[in-house]
């Protein structure tokens, strides 16, 4: 599967959902895609069924050699890297005063730690290309909600992540998006997404097609923080 003209996207959390509309938008872009997951077995199959320009790997973004090792294999099957889409998280809500420790601790370093560690990874291999980085956020990132105290703090710490890797990594000739989506259909936090009743929602190919779009700026133009929202939410 060695690669050494063809652009590649390494992608976290990506089995389902929104990494997996992404890997899929990508691949038709022309890009050859590494996706991961924490679950072989299951990313294996995904990748399978995605086609020959796919990779799936097991990986745990809370582990940073375990990162590391992912992305060097990327990089050695495809010669480069020109897209990284920070995409895995979880979600653990409750009042403060029950979330336990364990909780709190699995939010943060999946979903912040684990973008930094994924992040530091890509850059040396961003760096040749003048790649491209997308954080996966929320409005969450910036609108606090009761229950909220991990996963807020751990988005409001990947905004703030993201906006210091614009200002440097900039000289680089890399690129930094985040997107922080509203309501989408997906299998986070155990939800099963229903065609009917989630048809108001933001729906993941929506914001691959947005990840593709903006791939396809002008070099000169760079969106930094995109909100994304369902047009019409029902009525409360």
């Amino acid at each position: 599967m060695t690669q050494t003209t063809q652009k590649s996207a390494f992608i976290t959390g990506a089995s389902k959902g929104i990494g997996h509309a992404v890997a899929q938008a990508l691949i038709a872009d022309g890009y050859a895609v590494t996706i991961t997951s924490r679950k072989a077995d299951e990313i294996e199959q995904v990748a399978a069924d995605l086609g020959e320009s796919a990779r799936g790997v097991a990986c745990d973004v809370k582990d940073p050699q375990a990162v590391q090792a992912a992305v060097d294999a990327h990089v050695q099957a495809f010669g480069g890297l020109d897209v990284l889409f920070v995409n895995a998280g979880v979600g653990h809500f409750g009042n403060v005063a029950d979330l336990s420790i364990e909780q709190w601790q699995d939010v943060i370093d999946t979903n912040l730690s684990g973008a930094f560690y994924t992040v530091k990874a890509a850059i040396p291999a961003l760096s040749e290309r003048g790649g491209y980085i997308f954080t996966l956020s929320s409005l969450a990132g910036k609108n606090p909600l009761p229950g909220g105290g991990a996963y807020n703090a751990s988005k409001f710490g990947l905004n703030g992540l993201s906006e210091v890797l614009n200002l440097d990594l900039r000289d680089r000739g890399i690129k930094v998006t985040q997107i922080m989506p509203g309501s989408v259909a997906t299998h986070f936090n155990g939800h099963t997404p229903d065609q009917d009743k989630d048809a108001w929602k933001i729906q993941p190919e929506d914001l691959a097609q947005l990840t593709v779009d903006l791939l396809h700026m002008p070099e000169r133009t760079l969106p930094s923080r995109v909100e994304v929202r369902p047009s019409r939410p029902p009525k409360k």
